[in-house]
Parts: C-alpha cells; structure tokens; sequence
C-alpha cells in the first residue's frame, strides 16, 4: 500500500508539474491521472522489465494516451469541465487524444522507464 501511495502521489504531483511547465496551469483532476498514470507505467515496465527502453516508450505513450481519453471522456465530454481540448490538434480523436501528445508521451516515457529501472530493486 505504501509503494502504491508513493506512485500515486509521485505521478499526480509530476505530471501537474510538467503541465504548469508547458502550459501555464493545471487541474486538480490531472494530479488524479497523473497519479493513476505513473502506477499504471510502474506496473506495465515491471512487468514488461525485459523490453527494451523503446518498446516501453511505445507502451508507456500508449497507456498514458487511453488514460487520458477515458479521463478527457468524463471529465470532458460527461462534466463539461473544459480542462483540455485538441479539437483543433491534427489526428484528434473526439478533441480529448490527438497524435502529436501521444508522441510526447512516448518520449517522456522513456526517462519514467530509464528511472524504473534505476530504482526498481528499492521500492519493490
């Protein structure tokens, strides 16, 4: 339960933190995917601990790619809280996921993995 905690709470502050960095701001409700987010990468990469750096990378823009979906869905789409938009991003889907932040997801998986692997003996 502590490592869970430690994921969650690690993921949700990261990823408000990134987004603050490259937009200006962010959303109580990122710092819950964010969370979700970082626990979901630790379990696929520790799971998938033999792949190579690059495959995790696809993996990880993958996982964190549907997770933003289902959250853009609700939060969205269902409770019209307006917390993002890639209506206008080329390749979107419904305005919630498009295909240039999969790429950034891909890309910022890799350092996740890099440090997964770097600590894993330490918080398994």
């Amino acid at each position: 339960m502590k490592k869970l905690i430690t994921l969650f709470l690690s993921g949700g502050l990261g990823y408000c933190l990134i987004e603050v960095w490259w937009r200006g701001y962010t959303h109580w409700t990122m710092f819950i995917l964010g969370g979700a987010c970082f626990y979901l990468l630790y379990s696929a990469f520790y799971r998938l601990s033999h792949l190579p750096v690059a495959i995790k990378a696809i993996i990880g823009g993958g996982i964190i790619t549907v997770a933003e979906f289902v959250t853009g869905c609700i939060v969205n789409i269902c409770f019209k809280m307006n917390v993002w938009n890639y209506s206008d991003a080329p390749y979107n889907l419904l305005g919630q996921i498009c295909l240039p932040y999969t790429l950034i997801w891909m890309l910022l998986s890799v350092p996740i993995a890099l440090l997964f692997e770097l600590v894993g003996e330490y918080v398994r």
